[in-house]
Formats: C-alpha cells, sequence, structure tokens
C-alpha cells in the first residue's frame, strides 16, 4: 500500500528540544544561583534529564498526574522533597520561561515539510499534552501543516503501546499501512510503529546510535525522508537510507 500520511513525533525530532533544555536549564540555574552546585553545566543537564526520563516513565505507566510528575522533578533535583506543590510548580514555571526563550525548530524541518507538503497528509503523535504541544507548535509556527494532533495525555495511552499508533491513524482516517511515522527514539518511537503495522522511520542525527529495531528506516536527517517514502520501502530502502 501507498504512503499516504506522515505521523510526527515532536520533541528532538521537528523541535530541538534537548537544546532548548539544555539552554533553559543552565539559565534558571544562573538565575536561582545554582550553577556550582552540580558542577558543570552538562552534569546538571545529564542529572535533570535523568529524573525528567524516571519520573515522566512513572507517569506515562499511570501513577500520578502530569502536574504531579513535575513537582516531583523539581524536588528531587533540588534535593527538597518537602518542599510544597505551589513552590515546586513555581520553580517549575519559572524554568519553563528560559526554556521556551530558547524554542526552534531543526532547520532540515520547514524545507521537508513543503517538499512533502502536496503529496501526504500530516499528523502529530505525541507522548506530552495537547496543553504542551498545541500552543509549542503555534509558536514555532508549525501548527497548521497538522490536520490532527493526537497527545498521550488525553488519550490515555502512550507509546510505544500500538494503541497509541493505532488511534493517530485512526484520527486520520487511515489504515496503519498507509502510514508513516517519524521520530528520534529507536525503541518508542520506531520498534512501537514498526510493531502498530506502520511504516517506521528513525531518524538519528547524531548517527552514533547503533542500527535500530529491524524493519525500521533509519535516517540522519529530514532530507531523506522525500526519497524514503516515495521509494519500495516495505522491501528495503534504496541507497544512502538504512
Amino acid at each position: 500500500m501507498p504512503i499516504r500520511a506522515v505521523l510526527w513525533d515532536i520533541d528532538d525530532t521537528l523541535f530541538d528540544y534537548t537544546g532548548a533544555d539544555a539552554a533553559g536549564l543552565a539559565r534558571q540555574l544562573e538565575t536561582e544561583e545554582l550553577a556550582d552546585r552540580y558542577g558543570t553545566p552538562a552534569q546538571a543537564l545529564a542529572l535533570w534529564r535523568e529524573i525528567t526520563d524516571r519520573h515522566w516513565a512513572r507517569f506515562a505507566a499511570g501513577e500520578g498526574t502530569f502536574q504531579g510528575q513535575r513537582q516531583d522533578r523539581v524536588r528531587e533535583f533540588l534535593e527538597r522533597p518537602g518542599m510544597t506543590a505551589d513552590e515546586a510548580d513555581a520553580w517549575f514555571d519559572r524554568y519553563v520561561e528560559h526554556y521556551k526563550a530558547a524554542w526552534t525548530v531543526f532547520p532540515d524541518v520547514v524545507p521537508a515539510l513543503d517538499v512533502l507538503a502536496a503529496g501526504y497528509r500530516h499528523g502529530v503523535l505525541s507522548n506530552s499534552s495537547s496543553a504542551n504541544q498545541d500552543p509549542k507548535l503555534r509558536h514555532l509556527g508549525l501548527r497548521d501543516r497538522f490536520e490532527v494532533l493526537v497527545c498521550a495525555v488525553e488519550l490515555g495511552v502512550s507509546k510505544p503501546e500500538a494503541a497509541a499508533f493505532l488511534a493517530a491513524c485512526e484520527a486520520l482516517g487511515l489504515p496503519p499501512g498507509e502510514v508513516a511515522y517519524v521520530g528520534d527514539q529507536p525503541e518508542i518511537d520506531a520498534r512501537g510503529a514498526r510493531d502498530a503495522g506502520l511504516l517506521a522511520v528513525w531518524i538519528d542525527r547524531d548517527g552514533g546510535r547503533g542500527a535500530g529495531p529491524d524493519g525500521a528506516h533509519r535516517i540522519q536527517g529530514l532530507d531523506q525522508l522525500p526519497e524514503l517514502l516515495a521509494g519500495d520501502t516495505r522491501f528495503g530502502a534504496r541507497s544512502g537510507i538504512r
């Protein structure tokens, strides 16, 4: 079956989340006079990301609330377990302002969307919430590019569960065999999409994370995506695309 639509991940696929997170956290630590507490900025970011990943995994598994996982991240990062919810929310809100100031899309995003606009429908499937991702896409000038925005928080199931991918396909009114999914995580995005029956495309911009799941197509830039979608991708990608 030909590919008729592309579903996209957002963070670190369309949007440079890692870069914005690093810049936002560094600025937050500076303004809060905490810059020397965690060693180097890279060490601080590594700790913040490890805490974030762990608490997000708990939330994705149904443990706690979206706002609660934010509060717990702040408490653990600051080593203040007795911090009130209001105090944690205020700290996180200050961090978010610095993080938002660094928002940017990857330079290959708009050119790729322009090339694909005429031939494919587009949507988003994110493991975050619509309250987070809709304003982000609007700020970045991308929201009108996508017919649907499907988010795990409202959906009640998250990637890599097949139900999340199938719900996004249903929102487009297409079977999974006619939909490609593009994401930066080899397991959550690529393996999950593949197992749900979508064409799985893993964007590995750094090029150093191994081969990825069998049956998923690995690209190192979105400039490779149009060729991949146009090719006979079900039986192996053409030269230059793994």
